[in-house]
């Protein structure tokens, strides 16, 4: 009998062959989690990060883009859009918030989502950019095709959630969102994540 293993979901799946238009998302949480739930690096399995505190419960599903990952190049983008001093990537796959009208019980799962648009995040200095994708196929939410197709309520929850969910009510904040951008900026922080997985992970062979 053959023994079958689990791909790694950073390491071992495809990010989509029609990325950044279309990308392979791997989603960690979804809205109804009360704790928040990230990949072990090492092993692949979802892991506890922390109960999410007070009343943060994350809009959306979240996740990553399997082979991202932020480092220089993003760092220079983020740098340069900006205008501030960023001291490179937050060493993480690219995150992504993933649109979609259906209810989708638990995380550690796949879909196929379609980038519209992103936030540029600062997260002590470092870049840590947030993809927002509406899922493929989804009947309600495949109308936007850019950020700007979203009400603001709906983008300022998400910017609500980002710049809170680290920090109790007395904590000083160090995250940022210095600006939200739409479809063709969100398409080349996706290159530059794919780019800078290749720079450090891409084998020799």
């Amino acid at each position: 009998m053959n023994t079958k293993h689990r791909a790694h979901p950073w390491h071992g799946i495809h990010p989509g062959d029609e990325a950044p238009n279309i990308v392979t998302a791997f989603i960690e949480i979804v809205p109804s989690d009360t704790v928040k739930y990230e990949i072990d690096k090492v092993s692949g399995f979802l892991k506890i990060d922390r109960p999410q505190k007070f009343s943060n419960m994350i809009p959306t599903l979240y996740g990553f883009i399997p082979q991202t990952f932020c480092a220089e190049k993003v760092a220079e983008f983020a740098e340069q859009k900006s205008g501030r001093s960023v001291t490179g990537g937050d060493g993480d796959p690219l995150d992504i918030c993933v649109l979609s009208e259906r209810n989708v019980s638990h995380g550690d799962i796949l879909l196929q989502a379609i980038p519209i648009g992103g936030f540029r995040m600062l997260d002590g200095g470092e870049a840590d950019d947030k993809i927002i994708a509406v899922m493929k196929g989804d009947t309600f939410y495949r109308q936007w095709n850019d950020v700007s197709d979203c009400p603001i309520s709906y983008i300022d929850r998400l910017k609500h959630y980002f710049l809170t969910y680290k920090h109790l009510p007395n904590e000083a904040s160090i995250c940022e969102i210095t600006h939200v951008y739409g479809r063709e900026e969100a398409h080349e922080v996706i290159r530059r994540s794919l780019a800078d997985y290749q720079n450090h992970f891409a084998c020799d062979s």
